[in-house]
Parts: C-alpha cells; structure tokens; sequence
C-alpha cells in the first residue's frame, strides 16, 4: 500500500445494475480511474490522503470502443479542508420535518442491512461487503434521511 496527497472528483454513473460512483484521483505521481473505495461519497471533489491498495490497467468496451485506463483502488482516505461546521441554512432546513418515505418493509430493511439493524443516530457500513449491497445500504439510508458525512466515513440521522 502507498499513500498519496491529491484530490479525487466523483460522479454518479447510471448504469445496468443501477447507480454507482466512479472518480478520476489526481495526485503527484499521475491520474488514476477509481470505481473501489468511493461508494459511500456524494458526488464532488474531496482534497485529502489517499491510501492505494492496488494500482492496475482495466479496459471496457462502451459505443463499440475499447477503453483502456489506469485504475487505483482506494483502501482509506484522509480529508483535508472539509467543512465541519454546520451552516445557518442547513440548520433552518433541518427544522421543517419532512415526511419520511417507506418503500420498504422494515423486515427487508433488517435483510438488507443484516448486523446493523436496528440502526441507530450513526452507521458505519463495512466496505468489505460486495460492491452492489454496499450501494443499495447507502442509498436506502439517504431514502431513511441519513446523511454522509465523509471526515469519519458514516452516516447519521439528520435532525
């Protein structure tokens, strides 16, 4: 494992199993294609420390083309310059309730997210699970009315 200074850009690609995160990592050393360990990220550039796993060359084929590119797998991250503070805007829309969406039973609820049900106030999910539970458990909590919060990696209720 290597520990690089950079930033990463993240975006959200709809694709044929569903939504998932992909990123370009730039650090000092060169750019890397990211699609492990950005899972739980909302979309937008994060500055920071990136542990690398594994660096390795990946291809796919998209409109008849192939794509060849560096890929980096990330293993931790370490943030820099992330706003902790709770903006007065945040506060004020954090007041008005809003109605919560159930579009799933809690029995699947407690299927999906296994030894972390019940939830509580804060969850962290296991990066070790395989890629598309690991999707779906992020986006049913924002669905419950969680929100990321990328300095500690978990999510948390918001209030």
């Amino acid at each position: 494992m290597i520990k690089l200074s950079g930033s990463v850009q993240i975006r959200s690609i709809d694709g044929r199993h569903g939504s998932f995160n992909v990123g370009r990592l730039t650090t000092e050393i060169g750019e890397f294609a990211v699609k492990r360990g950005i899972e739980e990220f909302d979309p937008g550039a994060y500055s920071g420390e990136f542990t690398i796993s594994r660096i390795y060359p990946a291809s796919y084929v998209i409109g008849g083309r192939s794509i060849v590119e560096v890929r980096a797998d990330i293993e931790a991250i370490a943030l820099v310059d992330v706003d902790t503070t709770i903006d007065e805007q945040e506060v004020i829309a954090a007041v008005e309730p809003e109605p919560e969406v159930e579009t799933e039973l809690p029995g699947e609820d407690a299927e999906l997210f296994g030894e972390l049900w019940p939830l509580d106030e804060k969850v962290k999910l296991d990066p070790t699970v395989d890629r598309s539970l690991l999707r779906r458990q992020a986006t049913r909590l924002k669905e419950l009315g969680f929100q990321f919060q990328p300095v500690g990696r978990f999510f948390q209720k918001a209030t």
